[in-house]
């Protein structure tokens, strides 16, 4: 049995106990019929693209844009994940990398690493000219799942069973999306519009009807949250929207968590496609301005470290030497520190006892062997 909504179609089905399932299967994109942008709407649009091209410009003005990136990419693995309930933080993942990690706790931390390998892989296949498809996603999505917890629900699979969200089974669950045979139409339709067919999308509005359409087919058993938000930054790169992926919404969806699922729901029951569009306008514009604000304070944090470090009387060309590689990695140990520069163990423990001194970096383990140091105020801008 079936009925139709404003965006898609409710399929009802009984289980072997009787019970009632409603899933819900969306129609293709773009939405039919075309949705009319207000004057508002389209200058919340317009604000998003000057936010996203300040942000864009800012990777231009850094003395290595790759040194934020590092950061910035961890940062945003941290916020999507605690989004799905883990409890690492940006400073576990740092040491985790370091492989210094005592009482970190596993399973959260490896899930986190995980989402930057898919994001670096996704990346990658985006530049040597591999599109954006179904491959891709799999391929993403096998890597975000390879290890740790969700290895066994069939990483880069689409899935061969029902899922539901919210409930204990679907029977009561607040959302059941496509049943399993209908999956594969669904995702290969959605690869379409992300090619342009069967009209061009411009790309901002391109992302949040593709992130709802991904979201609500939840094509996956496990990870589609974090798969989905990782699309977006891929997406603006593949379009050529943003040079870097300089772009994370998870820390605008957590603080918005209920707001972020409502509209979500508000597509599916109503087709309020409008009203997900400004949120998701209204996300990007908050976002970009805030990584443009915080690649300013490290860049100004930075060359103000710098020259304290050159007034030194001695030691100073070691020291910022360190330095350099504290702004690659604000969370990091001697011995790595040694691998990197092959600085010998005596004058990196000087450099960093200076840097102590000037308020710098700071120990944080208390301990006379393995220390680990800290570029706090810097790490500070990213937590």
């Amino acid at each position: 049995m079936t009925n139709q909504s404003l965006t898609g179609k409710y399929l009802s089905t009984s289980t072997v106990g009787g019970e009632v399932v409603r899933s819900f299967i969306p129609n293709p994109l773009p939405p039919t019929p075309p949705l009319e942008m207000t004057p508002d709407l389209q200058e919340d649009i317009t604000q998003a693209y000057l936010s996203l091209g300040r942000l864009d410009s800012i990777t231009k003005f850094l003395p290595d844009s790759l040194l934020f990136l590092y950061s910035y990419i961890r940062k945003e693995a941290v916020l999507s994940s605690q989004i799905e309930g883990t409890q690492s933080s940006l400073s576990d993942l740092l040491l985790f990398e370091l492989h210094e990690a005592p009482g970190v706790p596993l399973d959260d931390v490896t899930e986190v690493s995980c989402y930057v390998e898919a994001l670096v892989h996704g990346l990658k296949r985006i530049r040597s000219g591999f599109p954006l498809s179904n491959r891709l996603i799999r391929e993403m999505h096998e890597i975000l799942l390879g290890k740790g917890r969700g290895a066994e629900k069939k990483p880069g699979d689409f899935r061969t069973s029902q899922n539901w969200l919210g409930g204990t089974r679907p029977g009561n669950a607040k959302y059941v999306p496509p049943p399993a045979e209908y999956v594969t139409p669904c995702m290969s339709d959605l690869e379409k519009f992300l090619h342009n067919d069967p009209v061009k999308t411009p790309t901002l509005l391109k992302a949040a009807l593709a992130h709802v359409q991904f979201e609500t087919i939840h094509p996956f058993l496990d990870g589609n949250g974090r798969e989905g938000r990782l699309l977006i930054p891929i997406l603006f790169c593949a379009e050529n929207l943003l040079e870097e992926p300089l772009l994370y919404l998870s820390l605008f969806f957590k603080e918005h968590r209920s707001q972020y699922y409502d509209h979500l729901q508000s597509v599916r029951t109503e087709g309020n496609w409008l009203g997900w569009v400004a949120f998701f306008a209204e996300a990007v514009r908050t976002t970009a301005d805030g990584a443009v604000k915080t690649a300013q304070q490290i860049l100004t944090l930075t060359v103000k470290d710098r020259a304290k470090i050159q007034s030194l009387k001695r030691g100073a060309g070691s020291t910022l030497r360190i330095h350099e590689e504290m702004v690659k990695r604000p969370l990091i140990t001697i011995k790595f520190l040694h691998q990197r520069t092959k600085i010998n163990i005596p004058t990196i423990t000087a450099a960093l006892d200076r840097l102590g001194d000037l308020g710098i970096a700071k120990e944080i383990t208390g301990h006379r062997r393995n220390r680990v140091f800290v570029y706090q105020k810097y790490l500070k801008f990213l937590a």
